[in-house]
């Protein structure tokens, strides 16, 4: 097959042509559906290790075990354990739990290439440089 263009002729078969118009398809590893179920069962899997913990703390400790935990009481307080534990320390828990998930997740977009962009800082008021129409 000849092509002319520009005063220049290129000759090419029909394979070659091919290759070039239509690249080879991703490996498996690589394409976006194996991408994208292998995150999502990675994020499964955090939702379940976490959720066990959560539930450790706040029943196995609050109530599970409150009565063994009433033992012990708090230095300075004076409350029982397992109180604590039902009152706040499962509150404080599920919130060390958010935290956690946060970065673990924040980690795998990075792993996955699914990151969000950084937050540019926003520019000073009286840099001329600013585009016209930006909220400062």
């Amino acid at each position: 097959m000849a092509l002319r263009g520009a005063g220049r002729e290129i000759v090419a078969d029909s394979a070659t042509l091919c290759s070039h118009v239509m690249p080879s398809p991703p490996l498996e590893a690589e394409s976006p559906g194996n991408r994208a179920a292998a995150y999502w069962r990675r994020n499964l899997r955090y939702l379940v290790i976490l959720l066990a913990i959560w539930f450790a703390i706040s029943f196995g400790a609050g109530i599970f075990l409150a009565d063994a935990l009433n033992a012990v009481r708090i230095p300075g307080t004076g409350f029982k354990l397992g109180f604590w534990f039902a009152q706040q320390g499962s509150i404080y828990g599920f919130l060390a739990l958010i935290l956690a998930y946060v970065l673990l997740m924040n980690r795998l977009d990075r792993r996955m290439g699914v990151d969000e962009e950084p937050i540019a800082p926003r520019r000073a008021a009286k840099d001329p440089r600013r585009v016209v129409g930006e909220r400062i």
